[in-house]
C-alpha cells in the first residue's frame, strides 16, 4: 500500500506541473492572440459568447479530461487561452488530477507488477505479451491516421 500512496503522490504532483503549465501556456497564448492581428477574430460576438461558456462550465470538463487519453492536454490549454478564472480551474485540475494519479498509480503498477512476474517466470510469454501490446498500439495509430485521412475524389474515380 506505502508503494501506491508513494507512487501517486508523485504522479500527483507531476500532474499538477504539467496541467497547470499547460493551462499558464495557453493563457500566455491567449494573451497573446488577443495583442495580435487576430485580435479582431477574437473579439467577435460568437467567440465571446465560447469564451464565457468555457469560463462558467469549463470545470467539469478539465475534471473528466483526466480521464481520458489525448484530451486532457488540449483541455488544460483551452481552459488556459479562453481565461478560465483560477477559482473554477483549480478545483477541477486537483480533482482531476487526483483521478489521474489514482488510476495510474494503481491499474499503471499493477501491469507493471503482471509484467515483471511473466518476465520473470515465463520470459517467452512477457516478450509476445510486450509485442502483442505494441501491435495493438501500432495498429489502432495506423487506424485512426487512415480513418482521418479525407478521401479524395480523385482516389475514388481511380478504384470506379
Amino acid at each position: 500500500m506505502d508503494e501506491i500512496a508513494l507512487t501517486a503522490g508523485a504522479l500527483y504532483v507531476i500532474v499538477l506541473l504539467r496541467a497547470g503549465g499547460t493551462y499558464a501556456v495557453g493563457w500566455l497564448a491567449g494573451a497573446g492572440a488577443r495583442r495580435s492581428k487576430f485580435a479582431g477574430r477574437i473579439s467577435s460576438a460568437k467567440f465571446a459568447r465560447a469564451e464565457r461558456a468555457i469560463q462558467r462550465w469549463g470545470a467539469p470538463v478539465v475534471a473528466v479530461s483526466f480521464l481520458t487519453v489525448g484530451f486532457q492536454t488540449a483541455a488544460n490549454f483551452l481552459a488556459g487561452s479562453m481565461r478560465m478564472p483560477l477559482r473554477r480551474y483549480l478545483p477541477a485540475l486537483l480533482v482531476g488530477g487526483a483521478a489521474w494519479a489514482l488510476i495510474y498509480a494503481t491499474a499503471g503498477l499493477g501491469v507493471l507488477q503482471v509484467l515483471g512476474r511473466l518476465f520473470a517466470e515465463r520470459t517467452a510469454l512477457g516478450v509476445s505479451a510486450v509485442a502483442v501490446l505494441l501491435c495493438a498500439v501500432c495498429g489502432m495509430v495506423v487506424y485512426r491516421r487512415r480513418r482521418a485521412v479525407p478521401v479524395s475524389e480523385d482516389s475514388t474515380a481511380d478504384e470506379s
